[in-house]
């Protein structure tokens, strides 16, 4: 099988290699060299579409792509607890990194897809961007951000099931992994909760080796639970 995968952070990285120890092949799509050994990398701003379209040019669309980026806290933007704390550029910035690389490559496959072909493409959401699992409040950027990942989701899965109806679009949850995005929320989490991005890995891949153009427009937990908007 073969990957793209945007991002060379943490689950990037062990995704690529999960990917390689199966015996697939892997473009890993990052602004800076991971250093992997056996995945072809390439460099590129996931953010540009035209970056994107250039990168990819000649190569033919992969089995399946997985955007694995994501920003909860950049410099001095952290999660806002309060309303006083959110900022239009800090919620502007988590939308153009959370949300928009998504679409910017669903805008690229889509020009180039056949109705034959069963691609599969997966983002990495986040269970704080469901509207109705909201119980605790604050992060407003990165909440909303997510939300509207889950929205881009589920209307690309509504019309790739009219105009590819053999390829799917999916949201993955990874749960809490063990990267810097999570490093300054750890306190507190129960034993087990904390999982390694080699676990992650595996897990996810697991997942979307159980998803078909059924499930497409949909979000899903490392363990497989749907997760609802």
């Amino acid at each position: 099988m073969d990957y793209w995968i945007m991002g060379g952070g943490g689950i990037g990285c062990a995704l690529a290699q999960a990917c390689l120890e199966r015996g697939d092949t892997v473009s890993l799509f990052s602004r800076t060299d991971p250093g992997m050994t056996g995945a072809d990398w390439l460099a590129v701003d996931n953010t540009d579409p035209e970056a994107l379209a250039e990168a990819t040019r000649e190569l033919p669309l992969p089995d399946r792509v997985i955007n694995t980026l994501g920003m909860l806290h950049q410099g001095e933007q952290q999660p806002e607890k309060r309303i006083e704390q959110c900022t239009e550029a800090a919620l502007t910035n988590s939308i153009h990194i959370n949300t928009w690389p998504t679409l910017a490559m669903a805008r690229l496959l889509s020009s180039r897809l056949t109705r034959q072909q069963s691609l599969q493409f997966a983002a990495l959401s986040a269970r704080v961007g469901s509207i109705s699992d909201n119980r605790a409040g604050g992060w407003y950027s990165y909440r909303i951000s997510k939300a509207a990942l889950n929205m881009a989701i589920k209307t690309l899965g509504i019309e790739w099931q009219r105009r590819f109806p053999a390829a799917a679009v999916v949201g993955l949850h990874p749960g809490t992994v063990a990267t810097e995005l999570s490093a300054p929320f750890r306190a507190g989490l129960a034993e087990g909760q904390l999982q390694s991005p080699q676990q992650t890995a595996r897990h996810l891949l697991a997942v979307l080796d159980g998803l078909g153009p059924e499930q497409s427009g949909r979000i899903f937990a490392w363990d497989g639970q749907e997760i609802q908007p």
